[in-house]
């Protein structure tokens, strides 16, 4: 396998041309590789990983008032349910973070991973307290570049059929996930949505589908819109009262549906 060059372009960098060099060769070379601890205990296979600090204290107290049990994560949180069928893990703000949790998690033996956030709503169709499954994603953090050549990155099509039937949605949604929130313009937006058709930015979202690619594991993601970009005016909706029942519930079922998803690799 040749890895492509990175070339900068109007929308950031991105992978061109490849390059004679092989991918095997690169990962012989890799200094320090994820691993679990000679006193770490393994993890279910399947989990629910809460980027938001916010939701991720919800669902892990939650857990933990069930009797789960509670387990060290490097500046994150992580708690076994007591039947050991799945865990809640985060949070993980940002891609870095968030794919340096991912590979701790597989590396304690996770194999179908469910992320749960937030996203910033760049299709008018979209409001404060939709539910978004993601779909493709679009890089525009630094992280992914590092787990794969390719230009997007795709979750794993049957997670994305459960998640859909589970919540009753239609189509997942193109997304994009920036390092930058704050360096996010108008001129921007509308581009990624007019090329690519983006619905949607969030921060963690690609790098998460890049590391679950090259690790071989299931992964798919639920979001709760939490502002609106799309409008003359920037609209957040995450301090109302509706938002946040919402995303109490969709906590919940996420929690009553995780241990029961698939959890054997597509071919």
């Amino acid at each position: 396998m040749a890895v492509h060059a990175l070339k900068e372009g109007p929308l950031g960098w991105r992978w061109g041309a490849p390059e004679q060099v092989h991918m095997k060769k690169m990962e012989d070379d890799i200094i320090v590789h994820p691993s679990r601890g000679v006193r770490e205990k393994s993890v279910p296979m399947r989990g629910l990983f809460l980027v938001n600090p916010t939701e991720a204290r919800t669902a892990i107290q939650t857990l933990l008032d069930r009797g789960g049990d509670q387990r060290f994560l490097f500046h994150s949180g992580l708690v076994v349910s007591p039947d050991d069928d799945f865990f809640v893990a985060g949070p993980a703000v940002g891609a870095p973070m968030a794919a340096m949790i991912l590979e701790k998690l597989i590396a304690l033996g996770a194999r179908c991973v469910v992320m749960a956030g937030w996203c910033g709503a760049v299709d008018p169709a979209l409001n404060v307290g939709d539910t978004v499954l993601g779909g493709i994603a679009h890089p525009g953090e630094g992280t992914s570049r590092y787990y794969g050549r390719d230009d997007v990155f795709q979750p794993t099509s049957r997670l994305l059929e459960e998640l859909r039937d589970s919540f009753n949605l239609t189509t997942p949604v193109p997304v994009w996930s920036t390092d930058a929130p704050y360096r996010e313009s108008r001129k921007m937006l509308m581009a990624l949505a007019k090329r690519y058709n983006v619905s949607a930015v969030d921060m963690e979202y690609s790098a998460l589908c890049a590391v679950a690619a090259f690790r071989g594991v299931d992964f798919a993601s639920l979001f709760l819109v939490s502002d609106e970009l799309w409008k003359q005016d920037w609209h957040p909706g995450f301090n109302g009262k509706v938002f946040k029942r919402k995303s109490k519930a969709q906590i919940k079922l996420l929690m009553k549906l995780i241990p029961h998803l698939s959890s054997f690799k597509e071919a």
